[in-house]
This record gives structure tokens, sequence and C-alpha cells, in this order.
């Protein structure tokens, strides 16, 4: 069974409906054929920060994006420094 995908207007659309109009969640889950559990956690992203919610197709946040390219730094970093050590290792061994 493939996982469904909904558009970023879909997911704003459905928020709209449980916060703006006083729609329950049970009631838009059955209307728009989305578990509860997923309206909620919308909900929920939507409140925390509505101008970065849903950025949808492998977007990722500024704050998530900046982790992810410091961590491929701090990789690259840490295989340069063993790379050095090994050198220098070589080198003092060569040196006696």
């Amino acid at each position: 069974m493939e996982r469904r995908k909904f558009t970023r207007e879909f997911k704003l659309e459905a928020v709209k409906l449980i916060t703006e109009r006083g729609v329950k969640v049970a009631q838009a889950s059955q209307d728009l054929g989305v578990h509860p559990t997923q309206l909620r956690q919308w909900v929920k992203d939507f409140e925390t920060d509505p101008a970065q919610a849903f950025p949808g197709h492998g977007q990722m946040k500024a704050e998530q994006a900046e982790i992810a390219r410091l961590k491929r730094e701090v990789a690259k970093l840490k295989a340069e420094r063993d790379i050095l050590k090994k050198a220098a290792a070589y080198f003092a061994k060569e040196s006696t």
C-alpha cells in the first residue's frame, strides 16, 4: 500500500476547516478521508509556525536545512582530521 501524499493547499484547507469554521476533527476526518490523528498533527504544526508549516515535497524548514548542512560539514571535517592523523603517524614513523 502506497503512502498518501497531500498538497500544502489541502492541508491548509483542512486546518482552516477545523480552526476557522469550527468543524470537529472527527467530522472533518470522515469528510476528507484523513485519519483524525493526522488532522490533529496538521493543526498543531500550523499553530506552531503558520509561515513554515507544510513545506512540502521534501523541502526542509530553514533550521532543518542548516542542521543538515552542518552535519555534512562535520562529517567532512572528521574525515579530513582522520587523514591528517594517519599522515602524521606515517611521517613520524618514517623519520625514526
